[in-house]
């Protein structure tokens, strides 16, 4: 930092570090106690910095909340802020790696299926925050002949996505936030894994469960495959079911035409 005054940017580093590291460092040089000394001064908005990020993953992961406590919860939180500043000042971003901190804190072992609640409300919380786009006019479709259709290119939505659990977090996350009980015991744990579906309705959030080989179409289309290749290379008995539920449901947002060149070099790598 300059010695004789910082420049903005220079004092808002400064500023960022303090409140994200143990330390005041260089930021004390540049407050004016006025009857509160700097240390103090800088502790307090890193106390507010810690509980703003801590009241985030709170909003973002109740049923784990619930799970654990508040206190354990508070706790883990505390430590995840610690290791995971936020990289954006958009706080419905904030909490990505959440899942995965739970997953290998030593703590948390005893609930091995933490981490998959976890993940699923994240998901929940993308769905939730996720840009209104119309879905796709399934009219559009109609005007394509079957050889055009073979070489379609699905868009998702952006309130769709898709996860893959090794515990049955869906019933374990209902369970939770319904704090129902009966059938928070009545999880089988071995029932795993599961395939699921989340997907922003016009009044909630709905989670599906679907089948392997449901799951693994969607993916694919998901992904962008050509339609022609994602239909050759699932084992869904009911694939066309499955694409036309994917689109009376609204999970996919637009439709391209590979161009003829592309969908070409496909069928060769394919052979």
């Amino acid at each position: 930092m300059n010695a004789s005054a910082p420049t903005l940017l220079e004092l808002q580093q400064a500023i960022q570090r303090s409140l994200l590291e143990p330390t005041d460092g260089e930021a004390s040089a540049w407050v004016i106690a006025d009857g509160l000394d700097a240390g103090a001064r800088l502790g307090i908005y890193r106390n507010t910095c810690a509980s703003v990020l801590v009241t985030a993953l709170r909003l973002a992961f109740p049923a784990v909340q619930r799970l654990v406590g508040p206190e354990f919860f508070e706790g883990a939180a505390g430590l995840f802020v610690a290791q995971a500043p936020p990289r954006s000042a958009w706080l419905d971003e904030y909490g990505a790696e959440f899942p995965d901190f739970l997953g290998r804190l030593p703590q948390a072992a005893p609930v091995p299926y933490l981490a998959d609640v976890a993940r699923l409300e994240w998901h929940v919380n993308l769905v939730l925050h996720a840009p209104d786009v119309q879905p796709l006019d399934i009219a559009r479709l109609t005007a394509l002949s079957e050889a055009g259709s073979a070489q379609l290119r699905f868009e998702p939505h952006p309130a769709v996505r898709l996860l893959r659990c090794e515990f049955p977090a869906d019933n374990i996350w209902r369970a939770v936030l319904e704090r129902d009980e009966r059938a928070m015991t009545a999880v089988d744990l071995a029932e795993g894994p599961v395939w699921l579906l989340v997907h922003r309705t016009q009044n909630r959030i709905d989670v599906i469960r679907l089948g392997e080989c449901e799951w693994r179409l969607a993916a694919d289309l998901f992904s962008g495959k050509p339609l022609s290749a994602a239909l050759e290379g699932t084992r869904c008995d009911d694939a066309h079911s499955v694409l036309a539920t994917l689109l009376a449901s609204g999970c996919l947002a637009e439709v391209n035409v590979v161009p003829e060149a592309v969908a070409g070099e496909i069928r060769r790598t394919r052979t």
